[in-house]
């Protein structure tokens, strides 16, 4: 059934789809039938690839970037007070910025290349893998802590192994969600500006009416963002082997 349900399901949308097309009889200009998005797929599968290539560039290089510096950036909200007391409220209030609203000055400092795709790729990542994995690193159960301080372990040693292994069930959520988003910060780059990618292509093929080879892209993107999801997704699992077997036996304690 694991393998059966997805299938049952896009079947299920795509009759929705067709059966929405052949009771409106909407012209392709405005909603083409899936069989027409497949026959463009295939046709202009070439161009497809040319520019998913660029987004993918994109939507990676973000997401590693945006791992990094959340994740550097909770370890040193933990490890310093005084540094958490200043930098904690500055990053809850720049959650009130609509990301999107930067796309225009990202786009006006860093040109119209990868880069300023890249910086907004990396601005939405950045949050929810900070938030998550912070969270983690400040639930870490107190019983855990004071055995190792009980064996005299460094508050390095306690970071490293002890709070940072305890926050990876957290750390993984956030994981998931930074794959989520990750493709709308390359996309709304492109869209913004740019001279390749999918979200490039988009608006072209919208300039033009090409509405069948819009829907390409879309799925296109769909199914990068799902293998996307589906890798960190595992990636996340391998990494916290014990989430699905022992959560719930595991004590919760206070942060310190």
């Amino acid at each position: 059934m694991q393998v059966l349900r997805p299938l049952i399901i896009t079947t299920g949308l795509l009759l929705i789809w067709q059966l929405i097309v052949w009771l409106t009889d909407a012209p392709t200009f405005i909603l083409p039938g899936p069989l027409r998005v497949l026959e463009t797929l295939f046709s202009q599968f070439p161009l497809l690839m040319k520019h998913a290539g660029v987004t993918l560039i994109e939507i990676l290089l973000g997401l590693i970037l945006g791992v990094l510096l959340g994740l550097a950036s909770a370890l040193s909200l933990v490890t310093w007070g005084g540094l958490r007391r200043w930098l904690l409220p500055v990053l809850v209030v720049s959650q009130a910025i609509p990301v999107f609203a930067l796309a225009p000055v990202l786009m006006l400092w860093l040109g119209y290349g990868m880069a300023s795709k890249v910086a907004m790729a990396t601005l939405i990542i950045y949050f929810p893998v900070t938030a998550a994995c912070f969270d983690g690193l400040r639930q870490t159960p107190s019983g855990y802590l004071q055995l190792a301080r009980t064996l005299g372990a460094s508050r390095r040693a306690q970071l490293l192994q002890i709070r940072l292994p305890a926050a990876l069930p957290a750390l993984g959520s956030g994981l998931r969600v930074a794959a989520s988003v990750a493709p709308i910060g390359a996309i709304v780059g492109e869209w913004v500006g740019s001279s390749s990618g999918l979200g490039y292509l988009m608006l072209n093929a919208n300039a033009r009416m090409q509405v069948d080879l819009m829907f390409a892209a879309l799925l296109v993107l769909a199914v990068m963002a799902l293998g996307l999801y589906f890798s960190v997704n595992l990636i996340a699992r391998r990494l916290t082997p014990w989430v699905s077997e022992s959560t719930s036996s595991v004590p919760r304690g206070d942060s310190p």
